[in-house]
């Protein structure tokens, strides 16, 4: 298992096809979320995953506002998932941003049945529910090093 990070720029014709095939999977077809996945923010995020070879493990990606950073499009491929893996990709992320020049105080839009897990990581809520793409979220924060 390697751990990737990668600016746009930085990434292969290969590594960029093969996150948005797994973030379209999961994201529009498993969650029958018709939307444009591929987003503005692609450009300026920094993009980390777990690979086994060509494989997308798991993903997310980091970016970055004035007073905050955030992360999202955090996933797990469905081959992979009960494994830990949401844990080791969520975990590496937030150590990714406490290392480098970013805003510390980290805030994520989850989806709601996820606001356990990412409680696990410090966050806490700062929202009420609420619906995005019809689906529940809940924003949450982080703010300690």
């Amino acid at each position: 298992m390697k751990l990737i990070i990668k600016q746009l720029d930085e990434m292969s014709t290969l590594e960029l096809l093969r996150v948005f095939q797994e973030r379209v999977a999961v994201f529009v077809v498993e969650q029958n979320c018709p939307y444009q996945e591929v987003d503005e923010l692609d450009e300026r995020a920094t993009h980390i995953w777990l690979s086994e070879g060509d494989e997308i493990v798991a993903y997310t990606r980091v970016i970055p506002y004035e007073h905050h950073t955030a992360f999202g499009r955090v996933l797990v491929n469905e081959d992979y998932r009960g494994n830990g893996y949401g844990q080791k990709i969520v975990a590496a992320t937030i150590a990714y941003i406490r290392e480098h020049d970013f805003a510390q105080r980290i805030e994520i839009s989850a989806q709601a049945y996820l606001e356990g897990f990412y409680k696990n990581f410090g966050f806490i809520p700062i929202s009420e529910v609420y619906l995005e793409d019809d689906i529940p979220h809940i924003v949450m924060e982080i703010n300690e090093k």
